[in-house]
Order: C-alpha cells, then structure tokens, then sequence
C-alpha cells in the first residue's frame, strides 16, 4: 500500500548501523527535531530548503499577506502524496460545491499525486468518511502529477508544507500558482497543513474531511458567488 506522507515513519534512508554520532544525536534532540531532520533529509537538498523555509515561516506568523487565489481561475488541480486520500477528496467536494450552485460555465477539476501509483483504488478509510458527505470515492483511480496537469491548472492546491516544498522545487515556473489548501480557511488553521489521515484511523479521515469541507465551502463562496460570475 502506498505509503503517506509522514515521513517520519516511512523505512529509514538506508540500513546502515547507526554510528556513535547518530546515537548521541537522538537521544540529544527532541523527537520533533529528529522528525524535521528526517523530512529534509527524504526530501532532498533543494526541496528540503523549501520546505524549511515554510515550517519557519509558519512558525513565525508571517502567512498573512499571501496572495489571493485569483478570480479568474476555473481549473483546480488538488496535489497530495499518494492521491488516494486527501486530494481526490477536495477534488470530489469541490465538484459537489459546484454542482450545488448550479454552475454554467466550464469548469475543470483534478486530483494527483506527487508520489501516486498509477490506478491504486481510494483508502478504505477515505471510502468511508467519503460516504459521511454523500460522495462516493468507488470509481477513483490514483494518477501520478504530471508537468502537463501543472501546466494547465489556473490555481494548485498542496496539502502540507512537503507537498508545497516538492511542487516548488519540481515546477518553479508555476510558483505564482502554487497554494495550501488551508488558505482558504478564516482563523485558525489558516496557511497551516492539512495532516494526512493515512496514518490515522477512519475518525482522523472524517475530521481530515471536514476541513476539506470548510476550505471549498469557502474556495467557492469567493470564487463563484453571484458577484463573481
């Protein structure tokens, strides 16, 4: 089963004996510290910066001026790890949301993974808290992103900082179209990360799917409200 996102808690980089060094290193830093190190580590050099540089940036408060999903946008593209839980549920409520307002006009939306694995079926916990929105997730099928999917979306939405820190480092071209999900919150949680249920239960998908809710109540309410159309 394709692992998710945490990290943390995927095999280690390579089966090499810890050294002195490494011993003392863990029993010196706190878990989160280690966490971190392992993050940057898996993600690489370059995304790993990235990725830093976001954890700081939250941690310091500095997301309120974030640019503003622009208007215009009418195809959405919704990026996870695996496309088998977080992404094809945003896609999934946001089609709801859309056909709830009785949309006209064309609008296009998909879901990947940055590390999907072509055809895998929905998580049986995702099918699950799916079926608590009156949205089936039966027929989904994982599809691994792709330079041409990018390229096409007005707006892409990451769910975590290491979805973000993989999509700008892999696309930098399309860093003006890159957001968290999580932007389109109000208050708390807002610019944070939208944890992967993957190694939490059917209970942690549910909560998971309702944050995904609240985000593309509110994508739609701004994007395609009677003022906007």
């Amino acid at each position: 089963m394709m692992p998710g996102i945490e990290y943390e808690s995927d095999p280690p980089v390579n089966d090499t004996p810890a050294t002195p060094y490494k011993t003392v290193l863990r029993k010196l830093l706190p878990d989160f510290l280690l966490k971190e190190r392992g993050i940057y580590l898996r993600l690489g050099p370059k995304a790993g910066a990235k990725y830093m540089r976001l954890r700081l940036l939250r941690a310091v408060g500095a997301n309120a001026s974030k640019p503003a999903i622009p208007k215009t946008s009418r195809s959405f593209l919704f990026v996870c790890f695996g496309n088998i839980m977080r992404s094809p549920m945003a896609e999934a409520l946001l089609k709801q949301e859309l056909s709830n307002r009785s949309r006209n006009e064309s609008v296009t939306v998909t879901s990947a993974g940055l590390h999907a694995t072509p055809g895998n079926v929905a998580h049986p916990w995702a099918l699950a808290a799916a079926a608590d929105f009156n949205i089936s997730l039966e027929k989904h099928r994982a599809q691994l992103l792709t330079a041409e999917m990018v390229r096409d979306a007005d707006a892409i939405f990451a769910m975590d900082f290491q979805n973000k820190a993989e999509l700008l480092t892999l696309y930098p071209e399309s860093k003006h179209k890159i957001f968290m999900l999580s932007s389109c919150l109000r208050g708390h949680g807002q610019h944070g990360e939208i944890a992967d249920p993957y190694f939490g239960d059917v209970e942690a998908t549910r909560n998971c799917y309702r944050t995904l809710q609240t985000c593309l109540q509110n994508l739609a309410d701004d994007l395609f409200s009677p003022a906007t159309r």
